[in-house]
Formats: C-alpha cells, structure tokens, sequence
C-alpha cells in the first residue's frame, strides 16, 4: 500500500511540473503601440506643371509588437487611409493603400491630386479638407492599431478629360434599352443630357432591363458615339469606364428609373437606380 501512495505522489507531481512546462511555452500576444504619423510639410502643393514632382511624404513608427517571447517576427501591414474630413474614415470614395512592411510613403503631385479626383471625387479649383491615419496590423488584421490624424486643406487640379469632351457641348442616349429604341434621331427633350459642366453630364430616364444604349455627341448622327472599353453587353451595368467609338452598353437587369451621370474628366460614368 505505501509503495501504491509513493507512486500515487509521483504521477501527481509528474503531471503537474510537465503542466506548468506547458503552461511556460505558451505563446501570448501582449499586443503594440499604435503608429505616430508624420509628415515633411504643413501645406501640399499640387499643380499641374509639377505632377511629376513630391508633394510630401508621410512618416510613421512601428508599432513594436510584442509577444511573451519577445518582439514579433511577423511581417506588418500598414494601411493608409485618405478621407475627406468630417467622413470618420467611412465614406465610399475613400482612399485605401495598403503598404507591406514599409514606415513611409512619399507621393508626386500628380498621383495625390489623383486620389482626391478619381477617388474622392473633389472638384479642381476648390480648397477641400481632407484627413489621413495609418493603422497597422498583423497576418488576419490581428492586433489593429490607428494612428493619429493629420488634416490638410488641399485644392486639386484640373487634368486634361481621360475622353475628350463632345465639341458639340451636347450628349444624347439612343439604344432599344430607351424609350426612343434605336431610332436616331431620338426624341429631343427627353433623351438630352444635362450639361452640368463642361466635363459633367447627366440624366434621368426610363431603361428596359437587357437593353443596350450607346452615348451620342450629336443628334441624328452615328459618325461619333461613346459607348464601353470592352466587346458589346460586356460592361459593369452600374457603370464603369468608356470611350469614344465604344461598344454598346448593357442596361441593368431591372427596369426601372435611373439617373446617369456620365464625366468626360474621368472617363467614367455612373447608372444608379432611383
């Protein structure tokens, strides 16, 4: 029996040294301290003339992640977000860059007014207020940490149209996804754009579902038309790029009212429901 209570006694503390042994080569993410955003300027300079020169650069910390072992090996994503001020980072048009590894990103004058025209779709010749953060994370978005804001008041610049607008002044919808159909001409008002500025135009109209419609510069003419990048019906039905001499554009699948915004200075346009 005693030889039975030694060996009891054993066991017992056998498994409780290889318990705390297991215990001790736990791996535990204590976590990191969030980025600090910098930047070489106060103001950015952006003009036309000196797109292809740096308009600043932004500078952040590691966030020195830790484990119980030490510093963390794995490689950080940082992401860089840009957003009109006010938006809290949330709005659709904002920018996101994610950046491997890297504690900065500097930028030309042209690919930042870039972002704030094709993607947060600012008007040139305005001030705007924008702000910037990065946060950083591990593999999965694990261990997310924001950074501080940085706000600049910034006026982007007019670029030449990505489609050369109609010298006409003018833009019509033809195509059987319309109440005209393909007859040309089409019924003058109501399958006129409005001009809403030299590079802006827009209308709101009835579309057949699995119809087809082009853009035309000039009532009653096919010498010229704007229509998809791609082969015919292959477009985004929401809207996408185009071109001058395109192929023809697919409606959406629901009938319906719609408005359509198309913007010569980006060369895209936009099919939105109403």
């Amino acid at each position: 029996m005693r030889n039975i209570i030694k060996s009891l006694i054993f066991l017992l503390v056998a498994v409780s040294f290889f318990s705390c042994e297991k215990d001790d080569n736990q791996v535990v993410f204590q976590g990191g301290t969030a980025p600090v955003l910098s930047s070489t300027t106060t103001t950015i300079p952006l003009s036309f003339a000196n797109r292809d020169k740096p308009a600043f650069t932004l500078n952040w910390t590691n966030p020195d992640y830790r484990f119980n072992t030490g510093l963390s090996s794995q490689d950080v994503t940082y992401t860089l977000e840009i957003d009109t001020t006010g938006s809290n980072f949330s709005s659709p048009q904002k920018q996101t860059l994610n950046i491997a590894n890297e504690l900065s990103k500097t930028f030309t004058q042209g690919e930042f007014n870039g972002y704030l025209l094709n993607q947060l779709l600012l008007t040139p010749g305005v001030s705007h207020q924008v702000e910037m953060r990065v946060t950083s994370s591990l593999v999965g978005n694990n261990g997310a940490l924001a950074s501080n804001v940085l706000k600049y008041n910034v006026v982007p610049f007019a670029i030449p149209p990505v489609v050369d607008t109609p010298s006409s002044g003018k833009l019509f919808i033809v195509g059987n996804a319309t109440p005209g159909g393909w007859n040309n001409p089409v019924p003058e008002p109501a399958q006129e754009f409005t001009r809403l500025s030299s590079t802006m135009y827009e209308i709101t109209l009835a579309l057949n579902s699995g119809g087809s419609y082009l853009f035309l510069p000039v009532n009653g003419s096919w010498a010229a038309k704007f229509g998809g990048t791609g082969a015919n019906n292959t477009n985004n039905v929401n809207g996408g790029d185009f071109k001058f001499n395109g192929g023809d554009l697919l409606a959406p699948a629901v009938s319906g009212q719609y408005k359509i915004v198309v913007d010569f200075q980006r060369g895209k346009f936009t099919v939105t429901k109403l």
